[in-house]
Order: structure tokens, then C-alpha cells, then sequence
């Protein structure tokens, strides 16, 4: 089994996507190991972001995640990375395929209502920031 972070973002929460988004995860045959709600600090916004520090677009990311609340979960599954990409689409949602999530409910590069985990050594990164092990002892390890 393998986990994926992802982040329903404030763009999702504000027009109420929270369900539907999920509930298509859970269509695919994801389970959800792990979800919670809260308002992204800075401090866990610019860990997070860590790799994209010092592009145009860092500053107004950080904004972005740090504005509003977001759900943060955690799925499991076989392929679970690779299928969450599938059914998000493409980061620009004017590019992303028609059906996905990106494409139905996102409005922009940066406005694109999820974020999910690109690789297995991301999401174990990503987990850990956002699920403390203190809090996340009960979610299924991959393998």
C-alpha cells in the first residue's frame, strides 16, 4: 500500500468542494487514512514549499495556503501517488484533462483546489509535516 499528502486548498474549502473532492478519491478505491482541518501557519507553509523558495511564484504561494483553511489528508492505496495525480490533472487547470479535478473545479496555476504528493520520498516528507507521528499512529505504513 502506498500513502499520498493531499491538500484540499482554501480555493476548495471557500466553494465547498471538500465532498466532492473526496468523495472521488474514495470512488477511485482510496481509502482516507488520516484528514483534518486547520489554517496553515507560515512556518508549515514555507516547509512545505521548501523546494520552490526563491521562484517568482514562492511569495504568493505561501499567501495563497496560508489565507484560508484546508484539509489535509492522507490516502492510501495501491498507486495511490500515480492515481491522485491522474485524477487531479494537470497544476493548470485550463491544461489539465477534461474530468479531473483540476480541470472541473480549479480556476489557476495556483488556484487549483488540490495538492498532492509527486513521489514516495515527497509524500513521506510532506506526511510528516503535516501529521506529526504523535497524531498519526494509527495510519497504516506503506508495504
Amino acid at each position: 500500500m502506498e500513502q499520498s499528502l493531499i491538500l484540499i486548498k482554501p480555493d476548495a474549502v471557500t466553494h465547498h468542494l471538500i465532498g466532492a473532492i473526496i468523495g472521488r478519491y474514495e470512488e477511485e478505491g482510496l481509502t482516507v487514512s488520516a484528514l483534518q482541518m486547520l489554517r496553515p501557519t507560515q512556518e508549515l507553509a514555507v516547509a512545505h514549499y521548501a523546494e520552490h523558495q526563491g521562484k517568482p511564484f514562492y511569495e504568493a504561494l505561501l499567501s495563497f495556503i496560508t489565507s484560508g483553511d484546508v484539509v489535509a489528508l492522507i490516502l492510501s492505496g495501491e498507486d495511490a501517488i500515480a492515481r491522485v495525480r491522474l485524477l487531479n490533472g494537470a497544476t493548470d487547470p485550463q491544461k489539465a484533462d477534461a474530468g479531473t479535478l483540476r480541470a472541473l473545479y480549479g480556476e489557476d496555476p495556483m488556484h487549483n483546489v488540490v495538492h498532492a504528493s509527486n513521489s514516495s520520498a515527497n509524500a513521506q516528507r510532506e506526511i510528516a509535516l503535516w501529521f506529526p507521528k504523535s497524531e498519526t499512529s494509527h495510519v497504516p505504513s506503506e508495504g
